[in-house]
């Protein structure tokens, strides 16, 4: 054999051994000020911090390291120490996909829209895709149209979804590619807006999305592993370990078990199957996925109930306020929810359902009831996705179902204004109701759904505990009743998400045996003015004893 083909793989191996040692070798964090909150009890102050094998070993005092004489000793240098935070409901490549495209959260006019359109459609490309618009914002509040976008462009096509991600904004060229006229249907449980004359004005709501986007190139699965780094290198830097990915599709689960398979991941993912998607019966038939180090688990599908509140699409069982004798959507009926949850739970699957509006919510904790009895599945830790608006009688349901409601709390600040003039005295009273599914014994799981939302988690754990937004307004906070104190607030980015994907054994805290996931940040989390929370920046994230990230050389505060 020649020497090059020996020496290439002796090389490799002798990488790999390198590899395990420097991993096998005891660190000792020291000098931090450390908090965890504890599985069963309340948060653990330490610090001082042993890891082996990628394993937290034991917490403790200054003098701790003195026991481990040989470790890798690493300073602190005083640094506040958390575990790694869990983003339970994000959607992964979307993140990625934004980063590269037209971003046009925070556009205050139709006129800042199309003045960022101008300067992105130097780029070439042939479909000219962005996401972030949000009329609400705007001074009249309208949906825009397509004939606003083709003052700019009109030789190509655009798609802009708004910032929810349920509906899209397009130009006439999009509409043209499409074959849309005023002759064509709204599609059962989406909306096609029409003018007073009947013709498409250029918005799409829910369902009505898949007339334009069947026409879009398909990306690669090169460039959705681009985005997929993308991603997870800037949820790195916000301090996430560990993020759910809420509904993904078959050429994406085929790359995460690919990308977990050689465990080069960015950081640790727990992804759902979409329950809309035709490959989803070879997907469960393939059956669950966990790789060796935790990395990649996939064990639920996500299913879809209703629209969003923004776009008038969450379905909700009294009129909206401000849209007389319009109720939202219904994305499926409640039989085709129980065949969904029915082929989930036979499969050894969870399901984890997108419910907005109180009646969405209603219908689905109905299904869930059916299922549980015809079929069983109540203790495979199913969910509801977001639970924003849910009547009082509805949210006890939660906790006799065992269902866990899968909450973002960057939400109720964002949506305050919107959500008073959209919804009823009645219909807000079990609005995101946080402090109530918590005193009933629920267990939250507290994500962003970025990238609707800004991925950052300290802002997710400011509105947590103000429900103010970041002008400290409303001053006692909105619907102050339902705020969550410090360590609630950590424990749901931290053992909520961890409890919710099966995993409180193995992440979510820093105790003996778990994976010695962390941050260091500038802040005292829990001794900071209560204004500076969302201003928090992370130094450092640790995944498994590894550091992953890191801001800056960590100095003496």
């Amino acid at each position: 054999m020649p020497l090059k083909k020996i020496i290439k793989p002796l090389l490799l191996a002798c990488l790999c051994a390198g590899s395990s040692l420097a991993v096998a070798q005891t660190k000792v964090i020291y000098n931090a000020n450390g908090y965890t909150p504890l599985y069963k009890g309340e948060v653990q102050q330490f610090s001082t911090l042993v890891i082996k094998n990628g394993k937290v070993v034991k917490l403790g005092g200054d003098t701790l390291k003195n026991s481990f004489p040989d470790a890798k000793l690493i300073d602190a240098h005083g640094n506040t120490l958390l575990p790694g935070l869990i983003d339970a409901h994000g959607h992964i490549i979307g993140l990625g996909n934004n980063l590269s495209q037209l971003d046009l959260r925070g556009a205050l006019s139709i006129d800042e829209v199309t003045n960022k359109l101008k300067v992105f459609a130097n780029n070439k490309q042939d479909w000219i895709i962005g996401r972030g618009w949000n009329q609400e914002l705007w001074q009249k509040k309208q949906f825009p149209t397509a004939a606003d976008l083709d003052k700019v462009v009109s030789d190509r096509p655009i798609v802009l979804s708004r910032i929810d991600g349920h509906a899209i904004w397009v130009n006439s060229k999009a509409l043209e590619l499409a074959g849309i006229t005023a002759n064509t249907q709204s599609p059962e449980g989406g909306e096609i807006i029409k003018d007073e004359f009947g013709n498409p004005t250029g918005i799409f709501v829910d369902k009505a999305e898949s007339l334009i986007k069947q026409f879009m190139p398909k990306p690669s699965k090169q460039t959705l592993s681009d985005s997929l780094d993308a991603a997870g290198n800037h949820l790195l830097s916000l301090g996430i370990t560990s993020t759910h990915d809420a509904g993904i599709d078959k050429t994406t689960w085929e790359l995460y078990k690919e990308r977990g398979e050689l465990g080069n991941l960015p950081l640790r993912i727990v992804a759902m199957l979409s329950g809309a998607s035709p490959d989803l019966k070879t997907m469960l038939k393939a059956g669950r996925y966990q790789d060796a180090n935790d990395f990649m688990s996939i064990r639920s599908v996500k299913v879809y109930a209703d629209g969003a509140l923004g776009s008038r699409g969450a379905a909700l069982i009294e009129d909206y306020a401000d849209r007389k004798n319009h109720h939202g959507l219904m994305l499926e009926t409640q039989q085709k929810l129980e065949e969904l949850f029915t082929l989930s739970f036979k499969s050894g699957f969870s399901a984890n359902t997108h419910a907005i509006g109180d009646k969405a919510n209603h219908v689905v904790l109905d299904a869930y009831k059916n299922v549980f009895k015809a079929t069983g599945g109540i203790l495979l830790r199913n969910r509801m996705e977001h639970a924003q608006i849910v009547t009082l009688d509805d949210i006890k349901r939660f906790k006799t179902l065992k269902i866990i409601p899968s909450m973002q709390p960057v939400h109720a600040t964002s949506d305050m204004h919107m959500a008073e003039q959209r919804l009823s005295e009645k219909q807000l009273a079990g609005a995101y109701a946080w402090q109530t599914f918590l005193k009933q014994g629920s267990v939250i799981a507290a994500g962003s759904d970025y990238p609707i939302e800004l991925a950052n988690p300290f802002d997710g754990l400011y509105a947590t505990i103000t429900r103010m937004d970041h002008n400290q307004q409303p001053t006692q906070g909105w619907r102050a009743s339902e705020v969550l104190s410090r360590e609630d607030a950590l424990r749901a980015f931290t053992l909520g998400g961890a409890y919710a994907a099966h995993q409180e054994f193995k992440v979510g805290s820093l105790e003996q045996g778990k994976w010695a996931d962390f941050i260091l940040i500038d802040k005292d989390y829990f001794k900071a003015p209560v204004d500076e929370l969302y201003k928090i920046n992370v130094l450092q994230t640790w995944i498994a004893g590894k550091l992953r990230y890191e801001k800056e050389a960590v100095t003496a505060q």
